[in-house]
């Protein structure tokens, strides 16, 4: 047919070249088209996202307006803006070279991190404040239900849900307090017994062993000399009680 007839018609058929225009323009539609910022036209514009239709290349590629800041060049003669003091004054410290004050520093005056008192016990890092036993009282056994013969024991104690050291106070040993009574004989196992303690339970017929606590860590060396020294006490003590034992008989 004739050229008015094909374009009348609906299934005409295109032109490699109209097709790929057509083609190229739906994709620019979807897909943003990479573009790059005319620099000019940005300084002069009102809006900042005035844009070109140039596409990125090697000889057109910068940084954007205003994201590169340019330094400030000092001491290059006062008609450059700051020459002469440099934009420090005239006098004082801190127009002076060098690492000026430190921080914190308020003239000459007490400073407000010397002024306020400081931290004690647990909150200023003294470890004398921290707990050094998981206590436990004598009524607080009582109302536990051990019977006769039974041990009481950090292990025990556990079970019994009398205590649930969690942290720091699973590495702490157990110590025995004197507060209310004991009705029944049980045998103690702990590192340490407050003196009321020990006496009642002494008094009620309970069995009481001091487990060991932990050596503190020396040098070898001194480790050495500390054994020395116990070894030579230890001899000088029984040559004494030989001496003493010795002296009635004589008397005698």
């Amino acid at each position: 047919g004739n050229a008015s007839v094909l374009g009348a018609n609906p299934s005409q058929i295109l032109s490699l070249k109209l097709h790929y225009n057509r083609r190229a323009g739906k994709q620019q539609q979807i897909a943003r088209p990479l573009v790059v910022l005319n620099q000019t036209t940005a300084a002069t514009s009102s809006s900042p996202g005035a844009v070109s239709s140039e596409r990125f290349r090697l000889d057109n590629l910068g940084p954007q307006p205003g994201s590169r800041k340019r330094a400030k060049r000092k001491g290059r003669g006062i008609s450059a803006g700051q020459g002469a003091s440099c934009g420090f004054g005239m006098r004082g410290q801190k127009s002076r070279s060098g690492p000026g004050i430190m921080r914190g520093f308020e003239g000459g005056q007490t400073a407000l991190y010397r002024r306020l008192p400081k931290l004690r016990g647990i909150a200023g890092g003294m470890r004398s404040g921290l707990p050094k036993y998981v206590p436990v009282n004598l009524k607080d056994i009582e109302t536990a239900g051990f019977e006769d013969g039974d041990e009481v024991s950090l292990e025990t104690l556990k079970q019994k849900g009398l205590i649930n050291p969690s942290g720091r106070e699973r590495k702490l040993p157990l110590k025995i307090l004197g507060t209310g009574e004991l009705s029944v004989k049980l045998s103690f196992k702990a590192r340490a017994f407050s003196t009321s303690a020990k006496e009642k339970l002494e008094a009620s017929g309970c069995t009481l062993t001091v487990l060991p606590g932990r050596k503190k860590w020396v040098k070898p060396s001194v480790a050495k000399n500390q054994a020395r020294a116990d070894e030579y006490f230890a001899k000088k003590r029984a040559a004494a009680a030989e001496a003493a034992a010795s002296e009635p008989a004589a008397s005698a």
